[in-house]
This record gives C-alpha cells, sequence and structure tokens, in this order.
C-alpha cells in the first residue's frame, strides 16, 4: 500500500457546498443547548420548561453529534471519491496531512488546557482538581475510550473531545477503504460498515456502544452512501434535485419527532441497535436536500450569518464548554441565576456570545494559520 509522493496540480478542481456551514451550526446549537442551563436549583429544576428543555429536548447533545458525523461521512466521501475520479487513486498519505492541519492544532490546544490550565484554575478558585482522564489516551485520540474505562473527565474542554476522537478513528480508516475497494464495489463497502456496525451494536448493546467507534461508524457510512449515490447513480441524483419540496419536508419533520419522543421511540433494545441507522438516513436526506434539491423551500445558506457562524463551528465545539463555565461560575458568584428568567436573559446569550468570541479568535489567529498550508496538500480546494 505504500505511494509515492503525491503531485498536486496547481490548478486545482474548486467545489463549495454553501448549505454545510449552516448546518453545521445547528448541529452545535444542539449540543451546546444540551451544556446550557446546568442549574443545581431544584425549583428551576421542576418548572415544566426546564423539564421539556432539559429533560426531553436537550437532554444530551446526541442528536447534534450524529449530525456532525454523517456530515463528516458525506463531506470526506465525496472528496475521496472526486479525488479518485480526477486522479486515478486515493493520496492516503496527502489525506493525513490535511486533516492533521485540520484537527490537530485545536485538539491537542484543548488537551493542554483541560491537564495543565483547568487543575490550576479549579484550585485558584478553591476548589479541589479530580481530574480522572488519562493523559496518554487523550493525547492518542483515544479519548471515547477514556470516557468508557474511566467515566467523563473532570475538564469541560476534554469532555467534548470524544467525537473529535471517533471523527480521527474514522479518518485513520476511510481513505485506506477506498484506496483498496475498486470503485465499482463501492456500494458493497458503505453495506459492510453499516452492517459491521449494526452486529456490533447488537452484540454489545448492554454496553456503552455509543462511544465506541463501531458503534456509531453507521453515521459517516451513511453520510458516504449519499454523497457515493450522488455522483455515481445520475438516476438518484435526478430524484433528489426535481422532488417536489414538500417531499422533502419528510426529514425535518421527522427529526422535529425525534428530538421531542427520541427516549420513547429508542427505548427497547431492538431499536437501540437501530437508532443511529434511522436518525442518520433523515440527517442525511436533510444535507442531499439542502445541496442538491431544486425544489427546497428554503436553503440555510440565506441565513447569511448563521453559514459565517458555521465557519467556526469547530472551534465552538471544542471551546463552548469553557465559555458556558465562566458565564455559570461568574452568575452563580453573583447570585444572577437563580430565577429562569435570569438562565435565558444572562446564562444563555452571555455563555452564547462568549463561545462565538473565542471560536472567531480560535479561527482567524491560529487554526488559519494551519488551513492555508493544507490546501498544499489538496486536490479539490474550496471554490
Amino acid at each position: 500500500m505504500s505511494q509515492s509522493p503525491p503531485t498536486v496540480p496547481a490548478e486545482k478542481e474548486k467545489l463549495f457546498f454553501p448549505n454545510l456551514d449552516g448546518l453545521r451550526f445547528f448541529s452545535f446549537l444542539a449540543v451546546f443547548f444540551s451544556h446550557i442551563f446546568s442549574s443545581g436549583n431544584d425549583s428551576i429544576k421542576n418548572e415544566s420548561w426546564y423539564q421539556l428543555f432539559k429533560g426531553r429536548l436537550f437532554s444530551d447533545g446526541d442528536m447534534g453529534v450524529s449530525f456532525f458525523f454523517v456530515l463528516s461521512g458525506f463531506l470526506i466521501t465525496y472528496l475521496l471519491i472526486r479525488e479518485k475520479q480526477l486522479t486515478g487513486t486515493v493520496h492516503i498519505s496527502a489525506f493525513y496531512v490535511r486533516r492533521t492541519l485540520r484537527i490537530w492544532p485545536l485538539y491537542y490546544f484543548c488537551v493542554l488546557f483541560g491537564f495543565l490550565a483547568f487543575p490550576a484554575i479549579k484550585a485558584a478558585l478553591g476548589q479541589t482538581p479530580e481530574e480522572t482522564a488519562d493523559p496518554l489516551l487523550c493525547s492518542l485520540f483515544l479519548n471515547n475510550f477514556n470516557t468508557v474505562f474511566n467515566g467523563p473527565p473532570d475538564s469541560s474542554i476534554l469532555s467534548v473531545l470524544w467525537s473529535v476522537a471517533i471523527e480521527e478513528q474514522f479518518y485513520l480508516l476511510w481513505p485506506i477503504l477506498f484506496f483498496l475497494v475498486p470503485a465499482r464495489r463501492y456500494q458493497y463497502l458503505f453495506a459492510a460498515v453499516v452492517a459491521v456496525s449494526l452486529l456490533y451494536r447488537f452484540v454489545y448493546r448492554d454496553r456503552q456502544i455509543e462511544l465506541l467507534t463501531l458503534g456509531v461508524i453507521s453515521d459517516m457510512a451513511i453520510g458516504g452512501l449519499g454523497a457515493y449515490l450522488c455522483i455515481a447513480n445520475k438516476k438518484f441524483l435526478k430524484r433528489i434535485e426535481s422532488m417536489s419540496g414538500w417531499l422533502h419536508l419528510i426529514p425535518y419533520a421527522v427529526v422535529v419527532v425525534l428530538l421531542f419522543f427520541r427516549q420513547d421511540i429508542f427505548s427497547t433494545q431492538g431499536m437501540i441497535i437501530f437508532k443511529r441507522l434511522i436518525v442518520s438516513f433523515f440527517f442525511c436526506w436533510i444535507i442531499l436536500e439542502q445541496n442538491f434539491a431544486k425544489h427546497s423551500f428554503f436553503k440555510i445558506s440565506n441565513l447569511k450569518k448563521i453559514s459565517t457562524l458555521g465557519k467556526y463551528t469547530y472551534g465552538l465545539y471544542c471551546l463552548h464548554t469553557i465559555a458556558v463555565l465562566i458565564v455559570a461560575v461568574g452568575l452563580d458568584k453573583m447570585g444572577l441565576n437563580r430565577h429562569s428568567w435570569q438562565l435565558w436573559l444572562f446564562e444563555l446569550p452571555l455563555a452564547m456570545g462568549l463561545s462565538i468570541l473565542f471560536s472567531y479568535f480560535s479561527y482567524h489567529y491560529f487554526e488559519k494559520r494551519f488551513l492555508k498550508l493544507k490546501d498544499q496538500f489538496a486536490f479539490i480546494v474550496k471554490g
């Protein structure tokens, strides 16, 4: 499987899906809402709005994370297939360099902050650091295994990195499969990955399957299958393009239902096994509708500010827990979190604003330096 260093052409194909940034931001919102309003006030917790918001709609950020996984599978697979069509092969080393430049700088900043700065800050505030996370596992993108073995990290900035680790494990495997498997057999590749994931979820259904790569990799595979069908099957793409806008409302309606009732729908072992497959199917449909449908009622790219914020989603995802913690601690010390209206008036906008501020500076003054280098190893660039 050895490859000679890739020759990247000076004139590169340009590709841009303008609606993906907005989708990313809405995925982040689902995660953000699951971390906001972690009130210790029993009177607030007993209020109906809180039980609906935190107990049902955003009891966890799993829907947002799943959407991220499907979206990653779609985009990475689309780029890999187009690269193979353009150059005749998948350049694995160039792919790894691109992913390294995109993921590693901010990821390792978060790891260092979590293990070094967070305990020091906590001690300075008179609290006792109780970090259980394994630095070696976190340094090797095995945070999801760390959570299984050691429980959630004490440092909030480390607590969200398990999903980044899963994506990195996916990135390690995916280009190799597309390098080895002939293009004419790609459909079997997606089917095999989904089958392995379902089998894993069945065998280990009593364990923490939502934290382990084989348990969730069907999300990426479904996103990848959507990308493959749009490239390789002209009839499929034409159906997506020409389908009535009313039919394209179906996945949005299903997602709303899942937000409200997923705990009830996926309550049996059988439904838990197929949970990610069902959810990722409708997420993939939304991605295809937004990117290719000609009769959509609305495109997310029309929300210019939301699409702009979508560029900062990686930073928003990694850094928002620090913003939420800073605001929550500050408001608690000032006594401004005793009533529901204070959470909505102060905690929500301040935490969101600080998250955006952190991610803005991270993107423009840190991540962007590495992103500029990434295009040197790319065969397809953002156009």
